[in-house]
This record gives structure tokens, sequence and C-alpha cells, in this order.
């Protein structure tokens, strides 16, 4: 497992874990909702931490991100419908993949092209 900062990623979503629920007990006005989003928000940030680390993965982190960080924004009062939701989404989809594509290589090489077809004399049997 990779390590931020000389621990493992686990301990630092614990961290933030402790933090957002300390800092509620002491007087911040978090609901439960909210403290689940910014919990959701911080994996989907050292889960995309973790992916540029291992370069594995990297798409789906980046879309995680992107949907915990509209997660975030919707949990913390933005008015975004749902098709507004997912219009972002599609072009953050579309952003990754149009990068994605020019990172790609095929693993093998693309076959080489056929001979130009001649004309055959004769009947299809030879004769």
């Amino acid at each position: 497992m990779p390590k931020i900062l000389g621990r493992e990623p686990a301990m630092w979503l614990m961290l933030v874990s402790v933090i957002v629920k300390g800092a509620t007990a002491f007087g911040l006005d978090l609901s439960t909702d909210r403290q689940a989003v910014i919990n959701a928000t911080a994996a989907a940030v050292v889960g995309l931490v973790v992916a540029a680390i291992v370069h594995e993965g990297a798409v789906a982190a980046i879309l995680g991100l992107a949907q915990a960080g509209l997660a975030l924004s919707v949990g913390f009062g933005a008015h975004l419908s749902a098709d507004r939701q997912a219009a972002v989404m599609a072009a953050v989809a579309i952003a990754v993949g149009m990068y994605t594509r020019t990172q790609v290589t095929a693993p093998v090489p693309a076959k080489a092209p056929l001979p130009p077809l001649t004309a055959v004399s004769g009947d299809a049997y030879g004769g």
C-alpha cells in the first residue's frame, strides 16, 4: 500500500473522520448527512492520490472525485437539478476519456492491410 506523507491512506481518512466528528461534538453545526459527504469526498481525494501514486485506476479515481465533489457541493447547498448533475458528470467523463485516449497505446500492433484483390481469369474451379 502506498504511503502519503509517511502514513497509509486509511490513517489519513481516519484522521479526517475524527476531526469532523470532534468538531461537531464541540459545536460545529454539521448534520450526519454533511459529515458523510465530507468523509466521502475525503475518501475520493485519497483514492485519487493513491491512483496517481500507483499509476492504476486513475480514470475511475478522477470520476469518483468529481462525483464526490458534486455531492459535496449539493450537500452544502448548491442547487443543481439531477439533469445538471448528470451533464456535469458527462462532461467530466468525456474530458477524462479524451485525455486517456491520448495516453493509451494498443497492446498489439495493427494488422497490415490486405493486398489489393486481383482479377482471376477462368471459372471458380480453375478451368
